[in-house]
């Protein structure tokens, strides 16, 4: 570790969340030395991908692209940024073990989730599938498990009833700025906090695909409602095939005022020239937002999914 009294830096990630942590560098009295990061044609690895080239230049921070983390060629770069903590904010792939030993003990990681709670992939979706009402942000130290590290910090808050994953994940940013301020400090300072996790709160939650947003309408409309919400923007969206090919689904909603229908399940059964309404195997729900191909409109008693 460094004898100078400022502290040093890398940071691995290609997401808004890294972003985020690298602004948080910025306002503070570190100094970040590398960023590492996809190289810009891998960005459809993620699908809120950000291109952390302009704001690394910014931080006066070195750029490494890579597209595997544990290569000997990532490893090096790392090694020689000679950094006193390493963070991993942003990145889908396992840290292996030689990465770790770069840094044990001082490799930070990021998880939107109340750790050990839902510990995983995809799980700003997952927190409103699985309809949970309060979830947190939560910055640990890095194991050789998944997700499994000490927390370092964790914020909790409220997901809302008819929270969406573009709502939900603008949370999960505001609660990392803040924390990523306060843990900073609180590392320069030499006793950051360590708090084991109880694994008998453990939860996982698995990866998910595009192709997990194929709406099935003989769902409840509550629960098609859910997967529009919870696989929406920055993530690829809920879809049906439709005659011409098919339409994304990104805002829906359930009327108020229901009335009895007789459609079957995705039958289109009233529209109004801003939206229309669906059947599904119970309930109706409204679509409010979507996109398909050029100059698609609904047609009253069109069956969707077929």
């Amino acid at each position: 570790m460094n004898s100078k009294a400022q502290m040093t830096a890398v940071i691995i990630g290609a997401v808004e969340s890294t972003q985020v942590a690298i602004a948080a560098f910025a306002r503070s009295d570190w100094k970040l030395a590398l960023v590492v990061t996809l190289p810009p044609e891998a960005h459809s690895r993620h699908s809120d991908y950000v291109d952390l080239g302009p704001v690394a230049a910014q931080a006066g921070a070195a750029l490494h692209h890579t597209r595997q983390v544990n290569n000997a060629e990532t490893i090096a770069a790392i090694r020689a940024a000679k950094a006193d903590f390493i963070f991993v904010i942003g990145w889908s792939q396992i840290c292996g073990p030689e990465f770790c030993a770069i840094a044990p003990g001082r490799t930070v990681g990021y998880h939107p989730a109340a750790i050990p709670r839902l510990r995983g992939r995809a799980v700003i979706p997952w927190t409103i599938l699985l309809d949970e009402k309060i979830t947190a942000g939560s910055l640990f130290w890095i194991d050789d498990g998944v997700d499994s590290g000490a927390i370092l910090a964790q914020q909790f808050f409220h997901v809302a009833p008819d929270e969406c994953a573009e709502s939900l994940y603008a949370k999960h940013m505001q609660a990392l700025g803040s924390m990523m301020d306060e843990a900073l400090v609180a590392i320069a300072g030499g006793s950051p906090p360590r708090k084991v996790q109880d694994e008998r709160c453990a939860t996982y939650a698995t990866k998910r695909t595009k192709e997990d947003g194929l709406i099935d309408w003989t769902q409840p409309a509550v629960e098609i409602d859910r997967l529009v919400r919870a696989v929406g923007r920055p993530y690829p969206g809920a879809f049906t095939p439709v005659q011409d090919g098919q339409i994304t689904i990104w805002r829906s909603s359930l009327p108020r005022d229901e009335v009895q229908s007789a459609g079957q399940p995705g039958q289109v059964v009233a529209t109004d020239g801003t939206s229309f309404t669906v059947s599904t195997g119970k309930g109706l729900l409204r679509i409010d937002e979507l996109e398909g191909p050029d100059g698609y409109t609904p047609i009253k008693h069109e069956i969707l999914g077929t």
